[in-house]
């Protein structure tokens, strides 16, 4: 049965964010908040929480996960970023966008996408999620907290408790993070490409309102 913390949004109490890094360092599979909603998250290198975290989302290896990461230089270590592309994610940085990235060595395979060798990357707006990271000192492996078949992202803590309290580990209770996806962005190309327009406000980023093509939650 899931552990259950309340933490305040803008102060945690730093005792419970060590319990909840320990959770993850052990292999636990966490329910968090973000700057745009409610994610899974788990170590980067623990297949087992990996292979947890695509069951409760209901997804396969071909769907982009995302690698939560404290700062710009954490990002350098797991994506290839050239001089452009850097210029962009520190305009947009942190914040509600995801982008999607060349993966380094340090990615472990299984966790990106399995044709294109590419990864997502986000840093989060969000002072629990950055504490977090913070304590944990690495990257965290994350998705959407999006249920198979669900219209919208679980926006509630208690809510995320009752629909999950025997998949998950933890649940993380900083309030609610609303039910807006993150702004997505490919940095593939020689040309970034809107995915998805999201809760990231476009105007400072040269982009255009509509997005250029689906993509699914990450």
């Amino acid at each position: 049965m899931a552990q259950y913390f309340s933490v305040h949004p803008t102060h945690p109490q730093p005792r419970l964010l060590h319990r909840a890094a320990e959770i993850v360092r052990r292999g636990g599979l966490i329910a968090y908040p973000t700057d745009s909603c409610y994610a899974l998250g788990c170590q980067i290198g623990d297949a087992k929480a990996l292979t947890r975290l695509r069951r409760v989302r209901g997804i396969d290896a071909k769907h982009h996960l995302t690698l939560m990461c404290r700062d710009l230089s954490e990002i350098a270590a797991y994506a290839v970023v050239d001089n452009v592309q850097y210029r962009l994610l520190k305009a947009a940085t942190p914040g509600a966008y995801t982008f999607i990235l060349r993966a380094t060595r340090e990615v472990p395979r299984r966790l990106m996408h399995p044709r294109r060798k590419t990864i997502g990357v986000r840093v989060p707006a969000h002072a629990v999620a950055l504490a977090l990271l913070a304590e944990l000192g690495e990257p965290m492996l994350s998705a959407t907290l999006a249920l198979p078949g669900s219209a919208a992202p679980l926006s509630d803590a208690r809510a995320i408790r009752d629909a999950l309290e025997h998949a998950l580990d933890l649940v993380i209770d900083a309030g609610s993070c609303g039910t807006e996806l993150s702004t997505m962005i490919d940095l593939t190309t020689d040309v970034p490409v809107l995915l998805r327009q999201g809760k990231g406000a476009l105007a400072a980023l040269g982009f255009a309102t509509e997005p250029a093509g689906a993509a699914a939650a990450l």
